[in-house]
């Protein structure tokens, strides 16, 4: 099959496309996807180069990618619930940018019909991260909000989901995307310094919570905004958390719940009630090139590989 594969850790040189990758075939439990469309992430820029090998080991060679959207074409052993020819999208068990990817019947939920493929590819990480990290904040109605790098594709997943809730969001982000955030319900702030003047100008009553999606610095400033307390900020971003007592999340949790949240947001987005933004859509040929615009950060929404 059709697949990207990298045989040694460093940069986007090392992805290579090969058509002679072994089909992998669904095991006890599992399903096996022709994939449709596959979500960058900049963890798969940081796992080529080998940066993560203390938290994510890599066996060489790999494929990247997690996130994905395709067609169920073969059934494991003991799933129920899902058939060939089944619409679907999730998370991978064996890397997504490839002609065929398997994953864990527990682990995809369907597409609705009107979910276009890369919109769906570019969903299932970003969702079950914002969620997550509202969840661990605890965000109600009638509170407020503050989102670091509301912009981007985790953050802007994060204002709409805390606007549905009944928050009220401020989103720092540059001038350019001021606009943008107010599109989809935030109050925007410009970061840098200044930062804690600029919010408590929007909010005199005070933030409830932080999120920081950005990773930029943003910590001494999210904890004085608190009142002094790092209690109910969260980053998922900035190596520094421990250094302000700030939780850090990076994955895990209940994957019965995130599928439970999957099908809820495709459904949501597929009635427009939830914008995932685009960056640009590429060959799955064009993986380096992708990693590479990924790992430059200066991309505002998703990039996603298109297969086949």
């Amino acid at each position: 099959m059709e697949a990207i594969v990298f045989e040694e850790f460093g940069g986007p040189e090392v992805l290579r496309f090969k058509d002679d990758v072994e089909e992998p075939h669904a095991g006890p439990g599992q399903v096996r996807v022709k994939v449709a469309a596959v979500g960058v992430n900049p963890i798969e820029y940081k796992i080529r180069n080998g940066w993560m090998e203390q938290a994510f080991p890599t066996s060489l060679p790999a494929v990247p990618g997690n996130e994905f959207t395709g067609t169920v074409d073969e059934i494991g052993e003991g799933v129920t619930g899902l058939s060939v020819g089944d619409e679907v999208l999730g998370w991978t068990a064996t890397g997504a940018y490839a002609a065929y990817a398997l994953a864990q019947a527990s682990a995809v939920a369907p597409r609705p019909a009107a979910l276009e493929p890369t919109e769906a590819a570019a969903l299932p990480v970003a969702g079950e991260t914002a969620q997550r990290v509202l969840d661990l904040l605890g965000v109600r109605t009638g509170e407020t909000l503050l989102i670091h790098g509301a912009a981007g594709v985790v953050g802007s997943m994060g204002v709409q989901l805390a606007v549905a809730l009944g928050a009220t969001v401020i989103g720092t982000a540059s001038p350019a995307n001021h606009d943008y955030l107010r599109s989809i319900g935030a109050i925007p702030v410009a970061y840098g310094n200044g930062l804690v003047e600029r919010v408590r100008a929007v909010a005199p009553q005070g933030v409830d919570a932080v999120f920081d999606a950005a990773g930029k610095g943003a910590l001494a400033d999210s904890v004085e905004l608190r009142g002094g307390t790092p209690d109910r900020v969260v980053t998922i971003a900035d190596p520094d958390a421990a250094k302000y007592d700030v939780v850090f999340t990076s994955g895990g949790g209940d994957r019965a719940k995130a599928r439970e949240n999957l099908t809820h947001q495709a459904a949501l987005a597929a009635d427009g009630k939830l914008r995932i933004s685009i960056a640009d859509a590429l060959p799955l040929r064009d993986a380096a090139k992708a990693q590479t615009l990924s790992e430059g950060g200066h991309v505002r929404g998703k990039l996603v590989l298109l297969v086949g």
